[in-house]
């Protein structure tokens, strides 16, 4: 995974959990954090997703804002009752073939377990961060947040 740092972020398709499509090229010229996590309503996952909604306002205050986009096998129909359930303010896809997955090379961890997987990616879609989030979202979520800081303009309004 983090052989892709200095790539260029794979463009893709998916659905979103209202069942529309999403097509990545059109958040070219935005920072973005693309986070894949491996199933909605798994204690782990739900806590990734809550971190990343509560941290959500401080990363669309940031200069650039930066765009959020969870992305897991689940079903588009999943997607909407997970999303609905915590009220998140960003998108969730649905990714049930992991083609997209697999384009960004996150793991399956003994055979089954997909890993939970961060990509921050700048503007011109070049993937700046990789990180893996097994069991600390809380402190991924920070680590994400000091990375951006340190590459966009930490915030302030120019």
């Amino acid at each position: 995974m983090s052989s892709m740092i200095g790539e260029k972020a794979p463009d893709f398709s998916l659905s979103t959990s209202d069942g529309e499509e999403f097509n990545f090229s059109d958040l070219e010229g935005t920072w973005k954090v693309l986070f894949f996590y491996a199933k909605a309503g798994s204690p782990t996952c739900k806590r990734g997703c809550l971190t990343f909604k509560e941290q959500y306002e401080l990363f669309r205050s940031l200069e650039p804002p930066v765009e959020i986009i969870g992305v897991s096998q689940d079903s588009v129909k999943q997607h909407k009752e997970f999303k609905e359930e915590l009220d998140l303010p960003f998108t969730l896809l649905s990714d049930p073939d992991r083609d997209v997955a697999e384009m960004f090379k996150v793991p399956v961890h003994l055979g089954s377990f997909p890993a939970k997987s961060s990509f921050v990616i700048g503007p011109d879609n070049t993937i700046h961060h990789v990180y893996d989030w097994l069991f600390r979202p809380r402190r991924h979520v920070a680590k994400i947040l000091d990375s951006l800081s340190s590459i966009t303009d930490g915030g302030r309004s120019s």
